[in-house]
């Protein structure tokens, strides 16, 4: 496994990160503690969650999961650096939320995070993120928030998540003005080599002030995974966000020749879709959400491959990006 410094901090990472969000919805705690073991001992110390995983009328299992597999020792949480999020609702889906049960004020901020911590059955987080932008608190009141929590030892680092360029400017000017706070150190974004406007704001922001950026959804719904192959070979069909993009007759021949390249290449579609993001400016590294430990060993792959500058070229001509910023959208 190779490790990079989350950001601007002395936070030492895996260019893999575990992903969580299929840990119990689609696989089960026993399965879920053997992707976490493998995952341990394959090297990535980096495992992120959210408070509201689980989903539906299980938020906030897959963090008990976790806390589960902690209680196991063998210092396994001394070894993870352990990234979790706020800001969505813990109740049932469908049940009205009581006021200040959900986003960022200070009240939600901390009755959140001690939430987690019992979950997560952990005296304090690594990296606490903020899920989605809040547009009714100020960052003042965000930043006091986390001081706290800080000083009394409950998370070391904040982060955002689906954060655009302009918030993440915003957030750590106001950390800057306010002195004594670090700001942001990460920003959890879409990113992968069939969505990359993320290059046009949200990356140059985040490498301006210095934060990690961590993409999720590294293969677009399992798009850039091979679907056309597996689909003619009977395997699993495309659903969601990947069933949608290739329901476009356009969509599905660029998919078609991006498989077709790899192919030549004599390469796997998944792997070489992580590879890409490894080789991408700023990134720390993409998070991977395996539902098998069979998947897990496929993106471990990755992080050895090494793509030939034939192939980069030959990606940015199937899957062009933007462009620079602010030249991709000025003229």
């Amino acid at each position: 496994m190779e490790y990079t410094q989350l950001g601007r901090t002395g936070l030492k990472v895996s260019r893999l990160v575990l992903g969580t969000m299929n840990f119990g919805p689609q696989t089960g705690e026993a399965d879920s503690h053997a992707i976490m073991d493998a995952a341990l001992d394959a090297g990535i110390n980096f495992f992120d969650t959210a408070n509201v995983y689980g989903w539906g009328e299980n938020k906030g299992r897959t963090e008990e999961i976790i806390g589960n597999w902690f209680t196991h020792g063998g210092g396994r949480r001394e070894k993870v650096v352990l990234a979790t999020k706020v800001y969505g609702n813990m109740l049932p889906d469908g049940e009205t939320v009581w006021p200040n049960f959900d986003k960022l004020s200070a009240l939600n901020i901390r009755r959140a995070v001690d939430a987690s911590l019992k979950r997560l059955q952990t005296d304090y987080i690594d990296l606490y993120q903020f899920h989605h932008v809040d547009r009714d608190t100020p960052f003042d009141e965000i930043w006091q928030a986390v001081d706290v929590l800080v000083q009394q030892g409950k998370i070391l680092y904040a982060g955002s998540s689906n954060f655009p360029g302009y918030k993440i400017a915003q957030a750590n000017e106001t950390a800057a003005r306010r002195g004594g706070t670090i700001g942001l150190v990460s920003e959890q974004c879409l990113y992968n080599l069939a969505e990359r406007r993320a290059e046009m704001e949200v990356i140059p922001a985040a490498q301006e002030y210095g934060l990690g950026v961590i993409p999720w959804s590294p293969l677009h719904g399992g798009l850039l995974g091979g679907v056309i192959k597996k689909e003619a070979q009977g395997g699993r069909r495309a659903s969601g966000r990947a069933a949608d993009t290739l329901a476009d007759p356009a969509a599905r021949a660029q998919i078609q020749s991006y498989e077709d390249l790899l192919d030549k290449h004599g390469l796997e579609p998944g792997e070489v879709g992580l590879a890409w993001l490894l080789t991408r400016p700023g990134v720390t590294g993409p998070i991977v959400g395996p539902r098998t430990a069979e998947q897990l060993e496929s993106a471990l792959r990755a992080v050895e491959l090494k793509l030939s500058e034939e192939l980069l070229t030959g990606l940015d001509e199937i899957f062009p990006g933007p462009g620079p910023s602010p030249e991709a959208f000025a003229w």
